[in-house]
C-alpha cells in the first residue's frame, strides 16, 4: 500500500507512478480507479481532480513511460561526452538497468489494443533509428548499421520478453562485450 503524509497532497505524479506499478504487475486490466484510490487511502474524487476518466490516466501511463523509457535515456545519452562508440555504450548499460516489467506489460497491452501498438510500433522505430544512426556515425555502412541495430534491440526486448535476466554485474559485463562485438569493425 502506498501511504502518503498526512499533510501532503497527492498529485497526478503519484496516480501515474501508481498506475505503472500496477500495470507492471497486473496488466492494464487492473488499472482502475477504485482500487488505485484504496491503494493510495483516498477517494476517488481525488482522481477525478487529476484525470477526466480512466482513459487519460492510461494515455498519461504511456506518455509517463516513453518519457522515462525512450526520451529520457536518449537525453541522457546525448549527454554524453565522448563519440558514437561511448555513446551506444551508456545507451546499452541504461537499457540493461530496467526490469523490463513496464516494457513487458506496455507490449502486452498493445496486442490487444490497436491505438497502444501503434504507440508502441512508433517507439520501437525510434529507439531503433536512434541506435542505427549511432552506428552510422562509427562509419558502418547503412546495412552493417541496420544489422547491427537488430542484433542489440531485438537482444534487449527478447530479454526483457523472457525474463532471463542474471544479476547486474553479470548482465553489466555481457553488455560492455556486446558493446566491443557489435562496434568491432574486422569480422571477416
Amino acid at each position: 500500500m502506498v501511504k502518503k503524509k498526512e499533510n501532503s497532497k497527492l498529485g497526478k505524479q503519484d496516480w501515474i507512478n501508481l498506475g505503472l506499478k500496477v500495470l507492471s504487475e497486473s496488466g492494464v486490466a487492473a488499472v482502475r480507479v477504485e482500487p488505485l484510490a484504496k491503494l493510495l487511502e483516498v477517494t476517488k474524487g481525488s482522481f477525478y481532480w487529476h484525470f477526466k476518466n480512466r482513459a487519460e490516466l492510461l494515455d498519461a501511463l504511456i506518455d509517463a513511460w516513453i518519457a522515462n523509457d525512450t526520451d529520457g535515456i536518449i537525453e541522457q545519452v546525448e549527454r554524453e561526452k565522448g563519440d558514437a562508440s561511448a555513446k551506444l555504450l551508456r545507451l546499452f548499460e541504461l537499457a540493461v538497468q530496467d526490469d523490463g516489467q513496464v516494457e513487458n506489460a506496455i507490449r502486452a497491452w498493445a496486442r490487444n489494443e490497436p491505438q497502444v501498438a501503434v504507440v508502441l510500433k512508433d517507439v520501437d522505430q525510434r529507439r531503433f533509428d536512434y541506435t542505427k544512426n549511432l552506428f552510422l556515425e562509427l562509419d558502418f555502412t547503412p546495412f552493417e548499421a541496420t544489422t547491427r541495430a537488430r542484433m542489440v534491440y531485438y537482444s534487449l526486448v527478447g530479454e526483457f520478453t523472457l525474463g532471463a535476466r542474471t544479476n547486474q554485474e553479470e548482465r553489466l559485463a555481457e553488455i560492455r562485450l556486446q558493446h566491443k562485438i557489435l562496434t568491432h569493425r574486422d569480422l571477416d
